[in-house]
């Protein structure tokens, strides 16, 4: 199908809305943003829920609601204990683009949350999709909230073929989501697709039989389920070799040191870390003088392992190593009690490390 086609033409929207409406009534899933409709707790489980799936959400919504119960709480934090309380969960720009435009709610909007598209959309990190998803879920308007499991559930419905990876495809979805969306309980329309995509229409193997909308989907009458959506692969993951320094001064603390504000993990604590692609592993002491001001005598490798992002691969090297000799200033290197550590944000692949300690 191509973007000129309408995909609607034949389509029964009422009866859709009905079948899928019905189902999910009974069969919505109990989740802990869904006790009420506050806007602030539909904002935080939507931007939590970018890229992460829903049973590794949960636990981190309860205690993040525990922690900053409203836009004041999470506005008025330090964003060392914000990060703190999104560690583990990966992604962590979320979490400052969170707490950014919360302030901006606090400050422009009197700590209410915008109910209006455009405002909405001038807060840092909210997209189409969570704009969408809060005007919808939130305040019950019938706004389109299209995410890939929309996408999936469409495709086949519809029987599109268009490439969900182009930005274009994402505006058709956008727009056919917005003619099929129940005006009536928008709220519910919205969930409901995202429950029917992450529990019924999966990406691998769905269960059509058991489906609530299987006499309107075209893929499942053209046994064509499993090819779509289309999507083009993404580009190849880079592999990245570093040596990661558990290293000790005399008084047997430990030494971390705080990431750039910008960019890959940013403003989280590491244990430091040695790029390795263009250097020998002989000349890591070296290298380690001349940026950090401090000589160190490495121990042998206790033990390695990889972390996959997105777009590239730690493969991590764990070092023993204890400090030699410190020129007067060293820069980046703070050196903390083991025991502190626990008080200080650390990403998955560093917290993995202390075990070695």
């Amino acid at each position: 199908m191509t973007v000129q086609d309408n995909p609607l033409q034949n389509f029964n929207i009422s009866a859709f809305q009905n079948d899928l409406l019905t189902w999910y009534y009974t069969n919505k899933r109990d989740l802990p943003w869904r006790q009420d409709q506050d806007p602030y707790k539909v904002w935080v489980s939507e931007i939590m829920l970018q890229q992460t799936k829903v049973d590794t959400v949960i636990p981190y919504f309860n205690n993040f609601i525990e922690k900053f119960p409203t836009v004041y709480d999470l506005a008025a934090a330090e964003e060392q204990a914000v990060l703190k309380a999104w560690e583990g969960l990966g992604y962590y720009s979320r979490a400052r683009n969170l707490q950014h435009a919360v302030r901006e709610v606090v400050e422009n909007y009197g700590g209410t949350v915008p109910d209006d598209p455009k405002q909405l959309e001038g807060l840092k990190g909210i997209g189409s999709y969570t704009k969408g998803a809060i005007l919808s879920i939130a305040y019950n308007q019938p706004e389109p909230a299209v995410d890939g499991n929309v996408m999936r559930v469409f495709s086949r419905v519809l029987n599109i073929d268009d490439d969900i990876a182009l930005p274009k495809t994402k505006k058709l979805f956008e727009s056919v989501t917005g003619e099929v969306i129940s005006h009536e309980d928008p709220s519910s329309f919205n969930q409901a697709i995202m429950d029917l995509g992450a529990t019924i229409c999966t990406p691998k193997s769905p269960a059509c039989l058991v489906c609530p909308v299987q006499e309107h989907c075209e893929a499942f009458k053209l046994g064509i389920e499993q090819q779509l959506p289309i999507k083009t692969k993404a580009k190849k993951n880079k592999k990245m070799p570093y040596a990661v320094l558990l290293l000790r001064n005399e008084e047997g603390k430990v030494a971390i040191e705080q990431r750039p504000e910008e960019g890959l993990l940013a403003n989280l604590w590491q244990f430091p870390m040695v790029p390795l692609q263009e250097l020998e592993m002989e000349l890591l002491e070296n290298w380690f003088y001349a940026h950090y001001g401090v000589r160190v005598k490495l121990g042998k490798k206790q033990g390695e392992f990889k972390h996959v992002f997105s777009h590239l691969t730690w493969e991590l090297g764990i070092y023993p190593a204890v400090l030699m000799e410190q020129a007067e200033q060293v820069t980046s290197l703070t050196f903390v009690d083991e025991a502190e550590l626990g008080n200080y944000p650390f990403p998955v692949s560093h917290q993995k490390m202390m075990q070695f300690l």
